[in-house]
C-alpha cells in the first residue's frame, strides 16, 4: 500500500467511483455540446451545427438512453438555438421531437444492422429538417428557403457513419468501465 502524500489526504475510493460514474453519465451530453461549439466555427457550411447535433442525439438516444434524457436534449437544443441564432425554441422542439420518436422506436433500432439504423436516421433527419423549416417559417412569418434544409439533411446523413463510428468507440469504452 502506498503511503499518503504528507499534508494531503487521499479521497475515499467511493468518491472517485462516484465522480467517474457522474462523468461517464454526463459524457454524451458534454460531448454533444462540445461538438456543437466546434461545428459553430464559421466555415461556410450551411446547417453544420444541426447536422452534427442531430446524429449525436439520435445515437445516444438509441444506444445509451439514460445518458441522453429529455432535460439534456432541451439544454442541447437551447445551445443549438443560441449558437445558430435560430428562432428561440425551434431547435429545442426539433430535437425533443426527434428524441421522442427515436426513444419510441429504440427497442427496434437496437436490434438492427448499422445500415437499417442509418436509413432510419435519414428519415428522422428529413423529418427534423422539415419541422425546423416549418417552425422557422411560422416564427419569422417568412417563407424560408428550402435549400439549407436539404443541405442539412445531406450533411447530417453523410456525417452519421463517421460520428457513429466515433461514438460507438466511446460507448464501448463506457460499457467496459461500467462492467
Amino acid at each position: 500500500m502506498k503511503a499518503p502524500i504528507r499534508g494531503r489526504t487521499e479521497p475515499p475510493a467511493g468518491l472517485l467511483r462516484r465522480i467517474d460514474a457522474v462523468l461517464r453519465a454526463a459524457f454524451p451530453t458534454l460531448a454533444t455540446l462540445g461538438l456543437l461549439v466546434l461545428a459553430a466555427v464559421p466555415v461556410g457550411a450551411p446547417g453544420l451545427v444541426m447536422a452534427v447535433c442531430l446524429p449525436t442525439v439520435f445515437f445516444w438516444t438509441v444506444f445509451r438512453p439514460a445518458a441522453m434524457p429529455p432535460p439534456a436534449v432541451f439544454g442541447i437544443g437551447l445551445a443549438l438555438d443560441l449558437l445558430t441564432l435560430a428562432p428561440l425554441g425551434s431547435g429545442v422542439l426539433v430535437l425533443l421531437v426527434a428524441h421522442g420518436i427515436t426513444q419510441r422506436f429504440r427497442g427496434f433500432l437496437v436490434r438492427q444492422s448499422f445500415l437499417a439504423v442509418w436509413l432510419v436516421f435519414g428519415a428522422v433527419a428529413v423529418g427534423a429538417a422539415a419541422l425546423a423549416w416549418v417552425l422557422t417559417g411560422l416564427l419569422t412569418w417568412q417563407l424560408p428557403p428550402t435549400m439549407p434544409a436539404m443541405h442539412q439533411v445531406g450533411i447530417s446523413a453523410g456525417l452519421y457513419p463517421a460520428l457513429a463510428w466515433l461514438l460507438t468507440r466511446a460507448h464501448r469504452a463506457m460499457q467496459r468501465a461500467d462492467g
